[in-house]
């Protein structure tokens, strides 16, 4: 049986034929080259890009939400939504003035690059990209697959909420070993849960020692200022 800590990462895979031969094709060589385009793009506009993980139910759109009833009247945030099959999320995302681009993956369990662009193409339709303070992927709710694509972001987000228990960053560990910054969401329900949250601080710091780590309400707003001023350092690194 498969240990998820022996897993090869997909950045690192080649194409190997039956005759064991190694053709060493990258997999990944197509994407990274129009994330690297897509990243040009946006810092050319001047436009700082995050892209926000989690695994479902994490709460990345309730999150988003709180985030542009906050700032929507200071910055120009859009958003690329990630989903496999509805436009639910995006159309939450709508109702709070921001524009959106609604990109659905069908069996796909994460997005690609090109898809970023084609949706950096939508957004950009009505006067340019420099509209635009802040860009934000929603990528789809995974913790696996996701962690293996560049998209063209500048800086990575990776939500857990205190309902997933203290285990999920040493479960998954190349996906919060990637992470800029680690938000630990629903941070209202803690006192309802049997969870010591010292210790899932102490498991995301031993997978990523660098990444800034928080934690946030939604619901109740707290630690929601923390997060907004992260957010708006980020947002200014792109000027």
């Amino acid at each position: 049986m498969l240990n998820e800590t022996t897993v090869t990462p997909l950045e690192n895979l080649s194409l190997t034929i039956d005759a064991g031969v190694d053709l060493n094709i990258d997999i990944l060589d197509e994407n990274d080259t129009l994330a690297l385009r897509n990243r040009q793009r946006m810092e050319a506009a001047g436009v700082r890009c995050v892209n926000i993980m989690s695994s479902p139910g994490s709460g990345k759109t309730t999150l988003l939400e709180a985030t542009l009833n906050q700032v929507g009247h200071e910055m120009q945030v859009g958003i690329l939504e990630g989903d496999m099959t509805t436009e639910l999320d995006a159309d939450r995302l709508r109702a709070c003035g921001a524009p959106v681009v609604a990109i659905t993956t069908g069996r796909s369990c994460h997005l690609e690059a090109d898809q970023i662009a084609a949706g950096l193409d939508k957004l950009g339709a009505d006067g340019g990209l420099g509209k635009f303070d802040l860009m934000v992927i929603e990528n789809v709710g995974n913790l696996i697959c996701p962690a293996a694509y560049d998209l063209g972001e500048h800086t990575r987000v990776v939500l857990v909420a205190v309902t997933e228990g203290e285990d999920k960053p040493l479960k998954y560990p190349i996906m919060f070993h990637g992470a800029d910054c680690v938000v630990v969401t629903k941070l209202d329900l803690a006192p309802y849960l049997r969870l010591d949250i010292d210790k899932l601080m102490a498991n995301i710091k031993q997978v990523n020692a660098t990444a800034t780590v928080m934690a946030v309400s939604s619901e109740s707003g707290q630690g929601m200022d923390t997060w907004i001023d992260w957010l708006r350092a980020e947002t200014a690194k792109g000027k």
